[in-house]
């Protein structure tokens, strides 16, 4: 690898930093031979449950190239999304902190073509490359780990050791070759079991790096389109769209720092919302409250249902 990619690597991570990402890592875009033995693993237990698009496109989701042809490089960027302020009634119902600004896909993917748009400025050439948002056949987590950004934890979440897992992760493969980072091979969990032993739905493996979502609180309140099952009906502990369970119990998470993203700010009346509030949520409100989020993708109708469910627990 030439000094000028290297050079141009660098250059590339102080961009990246400067749009607002925190961290950015560089892979190699290869197959991912034994990630896909694990996925192929993970579908056939049926784990995906009604998500029925994780069985499509499965070499796409496996190697880049043939995501995007001619890709050399796997860039992997991180945006920290923690909030520096908490609800302010504990026993109100709740919504996963990740959903509580701007829609994150819509954020990120901005950010993303004005870095493409720099780096073919930067590269004296036209830079072939795409952007994902969590919204294609892409494995950020493990990519995000072969490109030295964390481990994936017991709770399969990518964490990094003194920052944890509040993180948005995004990719932007390109056909342009640049020098990658060393992958991450350690482990930090250690012994650790308290994701394992807090999801009140058993959705974690007892040996932890392994989720059945069709036991996830997130994917019940907001993948599924059918009634949520009777038997987690009782065990949402009162969320209503997503969970964050995993993610408070984990020490790593004590070092988290609030983000610095205007546009991941919550509307003014959702940390304000008491329990009251929410069983008067209007189809009205719920608009205001909830426009340009990612709440809106389940919809007034789906959130309703899980508020009746957690409001009768």
């Amino acid at each position: 690898m030439t000094s000028q990619a290297h050079k141009l690597a660098h250059r590339l991570k102080e961009e990246a930093r400067a749009l607002g990402f925190d961290h950015v890592g560089i892979a190699r875009a290869e197959r991912l031979d034994e990630e896909a033995r694990r996925l192929e693993e993970w579908l056939n237990r049926g784990y995906h449950g009604t998500m029925h698009w994780m069985e499509r496109y499965f070499e796409l989701r496996v190697d880049p190239r043939k995501l995007v042809p001619g890709a050399r490089s796997v860039i992997v960027l991180a945006c920290n999304y923690f909030p520096e302020r908490e609800p302010r009634h504990p026993d109100a119902p709740r919504v996963a902190r990740y959903a509580w600004g701007r829609d994150y896909h819509k954020v990120l993917k901005k950010k993303l073509k004005q870095l493409l748009r720099w780096l073919s400025e930067a590269a004296g050439t036209e830079v072939q490359g795409r952007g994902f948002v969590d919204s294609a056949p892409v494995m950020e987590r493990d990519w995000g780990r072969r490109a030295g950004l964390g481990w994936q934890g017991k709770n399969t979440l990518l964490l990094r050791k003194g920052e944890g897992s509040w993180f948005f992760l995004a990719t932007l493969i390109t056909d342009l070759e640049l020098p990658p980072d060393p992958s991450v091979r350690t482990d930090h969990c250690g012994t650790c079991r308290r994701c394992i032993e807090a999801c009140p739905t058993d959705a974690i493996a007892p040996a932890g790096y392994l989720l059945d979502s069709r036991k996830c609180i997130s994917y019940l309140t907001i993948e599924l389109k059918d009634a949520i099952p009777a038997a987690f009906a009782e065990r949402l502990e009162g969320w209503v769209f997503g969970c964050d369970i995993c993610q408070e119990v984990c020490p790593w998470n004590r070092f988290a720092r609030p983000h610095r993203e205007p546009d991941f700010e919550p509307h003014p009346r959702l940390l304000e919302m008491t329990r009251a509030d929410w069983e008067a949520l209007t189809r009205e409100a719920f608009d205001e409250i909830f426009y340009g989020t990612p709440v809106k993708r389940a919809g007034y109708d789906k959130l309703r249902q899980t508020l009746q469910l957690v409001l009768e627990a």
